[in-house]
């Protein structure tokens, strides 16, 4: 190698050491493609102060909504790659929406550098209380002499809310009818009025309402039992071998963010999540502290991208 090149890259190397030596230099910014108040928001927030410490820069969250969380994406993908810009992602936005719109205007793999998977977030397979089934079994019976006779609700076509009940019929071969609601809130109402009989809800307001009695929860879609729902059954314990679907919570940041940023980012995450008060409250919100680091999150985002494509594809759901 000619020796002013080879200067020039010792150089370089010592520029890019220096810099995440000395990172984080500013406030961090985590930004969420949804509006304040919701899931995300929550999660970010808990994470945002001890990480604040961990750091030793103010950490910030920025709210950037729209388009299914494509809109904060796009944010984060043009910014500067050097750490102090981050994305917080959800199942939807990293491997259902690049399956669910035709021209997304990022790719997964390609614009994002991961950082660290923080949670998984469980759902629970739910009924109207007038639905004469007490256990997921019960319901698979009961809606098998009904093809076509059992609807389901949704918070809209293509979230996990719709596709974990597709990927639930697949397995099961039962026939329900999808009705998409324009969010939660109208889905839940109609499965307390009986206008759907079954849905897939997150454990929070699922365990909220099936202890008020004005939902039954069956199963939840976890590996093990949740600690909401101590009595109800995973579905892989009431008898669906293999079932187990989980959304995801996990931050990004610009790809090209150097290997040394990453590591130190991802490190600080792996501290926050060893906090036990931080894992106390997260279960409280409905999420399972799960970290993962850099490379086996990557590893993980790989691996659930076709996953969850088949899932839609299936489902037959398409955005543009």
């Amino acid at each position: 190698m000619h020796p002013l090149l080879r200067t020039l890259l010792a150089c370089a190397t010592l520029a890019v050491s220096a810099t995440a030596s000395a990172f984080p230099t500013k406030p961090v910014r985590i930004v969420v493609g949804f509006p304040a108040g919701g899931p995300l928001d929550q999660h970010a927030r808990l994470l945002s102060d001890r990480l604040q410490a961990v750091l030793g820069q103010p950490v910030l969250v920025e709210y950037k909504a729209g388009a299914g969380g494509t809109v904060g994406a796009q944010e984060v993908m043009k910014a500067a790659p050097d750490g102090h810009t981050l994305m917080l992602a959800n199942t939807g936005v990293m491997v259902i929406n690049p399956a669910l719109y035709s021209k997304l205007p990022y790719a997964t793999l390609k614009d994002f550098t991961p950082i660290a998977r923080t949670a998984m977030q469980p759902l629970a397979l739910l009924v109207n209380p007038k639905v004469p089934a007490n256990t997921l079994k019960e319901f698979m019976d009961y809606a098998r002499t009904r093809p076509g006779q059992v609807n389901y609700g949704s918070a809209g076509n293509g979230g996990i809310s719709h596709l974990v009940p597709e990927m639930f019929k697949t397995a099961t071969g039962l026939f329900m009818v999808h009705i998409p609601y324009r969010g939660s809130a109208p889905a839940f109402t109609d499965l307390m009025a009986g206008q759907v009989q079954f849905m897939a809800e997150s454990i929070p307001q699922a365990a909220a309402y099936h202890k008020q009695g004005k939902v039954r929860a069956l199963a939840v879609t976890s590996r093990e039992r949740n600690p909401a729902l101590p009595d109800t059954p995973t579905v892989i314990e009431s008898g669906l071998k293999g079932f187990e679907v989980v959304g995801f919570y996990g931050f990004l940041a610009p790809t090209g963010t150097p290997k040394e940023v990453v590591a130190k980012l991802s490190d600080a995450f792996r501290q926050v999540l060893t906090t036990p008060d931080i894992r106390n409250r997260m279960i409280t919100q409905g999420a399972d502290p799960a970290f993962l680091g850099a490379d086996d999150f990557a590893k993980f985002l790989a691996a659930e991208m076709p996953r969850w494509a088949d899932a839609v594809k299936k489902s037959g759901a398409k955005l543009d």
